[in-house]
Formats: structure tokens, C-alpha cells, sequence
């Protein structure tokens, strides 16, 4: 699933995305750590991969494999 970063905090790397259906998506440190990206700006685009509780696992940029 795709969304759009609403909130990211650098210091703690936690954060939330605001899904294509207009619903708020939280993120922790572990599944941005699992990104390997280093920063999240507000508007970006990202792919959410989730786990099968549902919890965000990891981010990644539409355009990266």
C-alpha cells in the first residue's frame, strides 16, 4: 500500500502516513530502521510493507526496489 508521510520525527524516527483512502497509518522506529532510509520528509511518497498483525514492518520509496 502507497501513502503520503504526514509526521516523522528524526529524533525518535517514528512517524505516521496518511493512506490514497484518506486513512492515518503510524510507523515506529523499527520499521523505518528496517528502511534503511536515513530521513522522511513531510509529502513524501512511500510504500508501506505491513506484517500479519498489520503493523507497518518497513518503508520504502515507490521508486527503490
Amino acid at each position: 500500500m502507497q501513502g503520503t508521510v504526514a509526521s516523522f520525527d528524526p529524533e525518535t524516527r517514528d512517524g505516521g502516513v496518511l493512506l490514497d483512502d484518506g486513512t492515518p497509518v503510524s510507523f515506529s522506529a523499527t520499521a523505518f530502521d528496517a528502511s534503511r532510509l536515513r530521513l522522511l520528509r513531510l509529502g513524501q511518497r512511500v510504500q508501506l510493507e505491513t506484517g500479519a498483525d498489520g503493523a507497518v514492518v518497513r518503508l520504502r520509496l515507490p521508486t527503490m526496489p
